[in-house]
């Protein structure tokens, strides 16, 4: 499980040490620990206004809020009717945040997405096809981790990205 206090007090340290730099520095900044670390390309976007950043306040509190709904679902049925995916990317993503958020695997191969999808009778045809939707979109929600083997059916391992895991919570319920 993830802790939310933690990923906060991250985020807070992060915020305060670039809030005095101008905007390209920030960037500069945020590209070079991203690279640094191997987590991916940034979002990369203007500044936030100060209402939407209030970071002390409403915005933890949302953020545990939804960690906290997200763990709730001890089976990825439950999951799946909350979130109530309408395309098959989307079921890819929720597939996957099932299988990386709320069973702790550190990524997923598009198999077990498929098997989790197919237990509920949603199995997808070309599940590669809907994880690559995600995987394209900007920012991305899914990432390509690794690729064993030459064939286009090779064993691919993915991650949801910071984005995808927000878009899941964002829709559940909506």
């Amino acid at each position: 499980m993830r802790d939310a206090s933690n990923e906060f007090e991250a985020i807070k340290a992060v915020h305060d040490a670039l809030e005095p730099l101008d905007s390209d520095a920030r960037n500069r900044v945020v590209t070079y620990i991203a690279s640094l670390l191997g987590i991916g390309q940034p979002m990369v976007g203007g500044p936030v206004a100060k209402e939407d950043a209030d970071i002390d306040g409403e915005a933890e509190e949302d953020a545990d809020d939804a960690v906290a709904q997200a763990e709730t679902y001890s089976e990825f049925a439950d999951l799946y009717e909350a979130v109530d995916p309408k395309s098959n990317g989307e079921k890819a993503l929720v597939a996957g945040y099932w299988l990386q958020n709320c069973q702790d695997a550190e990524n997923f191969t598009g198999f077990a997405a498929n098997k989790v999808l197919s237990d509920l009778g949603h199995k997808l045809t070309n599940i590669t096809d809907a994880i690559n939707i995600m995987r394209n979109r900007k920012p991305s929600l899914i990432l390509q981790l690794k690729k064993s083997g030459s064939s286009r059916q090779a064993r691919k391992l993915y991650k949801i990205t910071h984005e995808g895991i927000k878009r899941v919570e964002e829709m559940v319920g909506e």
